[in-house]
């Protein structure tokens, strides 16, 4: 756990050096269009999706792996074997579509092929060799990354997105760090351009995208504890 976070330390700082000292390169240049503003919604709206399900799946793998002696194979885990690795990739695929030049979605999924797929294929053979008879079930009928729309559709959100508010909070640090950080290199060029008030009176929707994901959140967290309840009856 150590190295990876080592290595992805790495790549965000490369990162953060290459857009620092080419901003014009790599960002998009304001525009005002109403596909800017498109860009934006849908970016914000993948960056919370993924933080709903990245905060999930950790959650509930804490409270349920029995510090990986146990497959875990309810939760955000019976649509997705890779939870997580799917919430990472929603959060960047939506800051890239938020700030950054289309061409750069096509970098991303290099990076993001290269660097998780790798990852996940070295996890799938020592789940393997922990769980030789029920790991090869799991993965006949679980998909390794995007989940199947039949099973979402077949399924209680509870069930395959669990949630509890102390999941939560254990995130939220890092979740206000990166909206923030994405708010304001999204911002920078717009208020040069517009001036802070016409921007904070045009960008009331990231507002209420903000309030629209704590609501969700608490929602999501209800119905886990009703789901647990009726389960335990």
């Amino acid at each position: 756990m150590k190295k990876r976070l080592k290595i992805n330390g790495i790549i965000m700082g490369l990162a953060a050096l290459a857009i620092a000292f080419f901003p014009r390169f790599f960002l998009q240049a304001y525009s005002g269009s109403v596909r800017e503003e498109i860009l934006e919604v849908l970016g914000f709206a993948f960056i919370i999706l993924g933080q709903i399900i990245r905060v999930s799946a950790r959650g509930y793998k804490a409270e349920h792996s029995l510090d990986s002696r146990a497959l875990i194979q309810s939760g955000p885990y019976q649509i997705t074997r890779n939870p997580m690795y799917l919430g990472i990739f929603l959060i960047g695929l939506g800051v890239v579509l938020a700030v950054f030049k289309w061409w750069a979605i096509i970098v991303f999924m290099v990076v993001f092929i290269v660097r998780y797929i790798v990852l996940i294929y070295k996890e799938e053979k020592k789940l393997a060799l922990l769980f030789p008879q029920s790991y090869p079930e799991y993965c006949r009928k679980v998909p390794r990354i995007l989940p199947a729309v039949s099973s979402m559709i077949r399924l209680d959100i509870s069930e395959y997105l669990p949630m509890k508010l102390v999941w939560f909070k254990k995130e939220i640090g890092s979740i206000l760090t990166l909206v923030l950080l994405v708010l304001l290199v999204e911002s920078w060029e717009d208020i040069a351009q517009e001036g802070l008030r016409d921007y904070l009176l045009q960008s009331v929707w990231i507002f209420l995208v903000f309030i629209l994901f704590i609501i969700l959140v608490i929602l999501l967290s209800r119905r886990t504890i009703k789901q647990s309840s009726h389960g335990a009856n």
